[in-house]
């Protein structure tokens, strides 16, 4: 069994209030849940307006699979356009 641990910290550009940044972290939290088999949480900076940082699990047999589905994960989150990523960690654990 393979767990894969991703950690990404964002910029948020637009946000002008704690409400704001809620709202769209929420977005972008359900935007991935829905199109990966991931689970996803905010994970720190929760008070800070312009910054956010979002954990996501996967578990799987295979670190490939695990792998891609992480790579893909980072890229809709860029392409989504309502963050930038400022930096991401890959973890896997094997047990």
């Amino acid at each position: 069994m393979v767990v894969g641990v991703l950690r990404v910290e964002l910029r948020l550009e637009a946000v002008r209030s704690l409400k704001e940044k809620r709202g769209l972290v929420q977005k972008i939290l359900a935007r991935c849940r829905n199109r990966f088999p991931v689970s996803a949480a905010e994970v720190g900076d929760q008070d800070l307006w312009g910054n956010a940082v979002l954990g996501f699990a996967m578990v799987s047999s295979s670190e490939p699979l695990v792998a891609g589905h992480l790579e893909r994960l980072e890229d809709e989150i860029e392409s989504s356009g309502l963050a930038e990523i400022v930096s991401a960690e890959v973890e896997y654990i094997h047990l």
